[in-house]
Parts: C-alpha cells; sequence; structure tokens
C-alpha cells in the first residue's frame, strides 16, 4: 500500500473541514492507499493556539510526509498557508505531491 498524507483544510471552519477530512479518507483508502491526516490528529491532543504545541504539531507532520510516498492535496475548498506549507516540505523533500477534487456535493463549496 502507498503510504499517503492527506492535505486539507482544517483550521477555520473545524465542523465543515472534519466533514471533507472524511471524505478525503473515503477517497484515499478507495483508491488503496494507507491515508494519514496529521493535521486533524494533532489539534485534537495539542493547543492550536499554543505557537510551541502547534508547531510540535507541524513537525510531526512533517515527519510523516518525509516518509510518504506521496502527499494527497484535496483542493475542493481551496488552500490554507498550512497546506501551502506542507506542499512546499514535500517538494524540499522531493514527496510526490497529487492534487485531487472530490466534486460532487464538495465541488464549488469554497
Amino acid at each position: 500500500m502507498r503510504r499517503v498524507v492527506i492535505c486539507s483544510p482544517w483550521r477555520g471552519n473545524t465542523e465543515l473541514h472534519s466533514r471533507y477530512l472524511d471524505a478525503c479518507l473515503r477517497d484515499s483508502f478507495a483508491r488503496g492507499e494507507a491515508p494519514i491526516a496529521a493535521h486533524a490528529i494533532g489539534p485534537r491532543v495539542l493547543d492550536d493556539d499554543d505557537p510551541v504545541q502547534r508547531l510540535r504539531g507541524m513537525l510531526a507532520g512533517r515527519a510523516w510526509i518525509a516518509a510518504a510516498d506521496a502527499v494527497a492535496v484535496y483542493i475542493d475548498l481551496g488552500s490554507t498557508d498550512g497546506m501551502r506549507d506542507e506542499i512546499r516540505y514535500a517538494e524540499i523533500k522531493r514527496v510526490p505531491v497529487e492534487y485531487r477534487r472530490i466534486g460532487g456535493e464538495w465541488a464549488n463549496m469554497r
């Protein structure tokens, strides 16, 4: 199985972004991948408003990117600064970046 880091929006409307992430994960599993979404795991146990804890979460996400076979960037809802940071890091580490859309109910929902 390909190890894929899911890159999708999280901050802001977390209810919408959580539902979108679920759809992204389903899409990745349907492709036969082994996805992880560190950007949604860290905020469950770290304080995203504390700069030290936020950085700790971001560094953990980067560790997963460095070990991944690809980064899947889901763009139906646009992109965030955090997503762009993950994309730049993946490019530095020469991890392939794949842009994806789910479409359906998510099309043009920005």
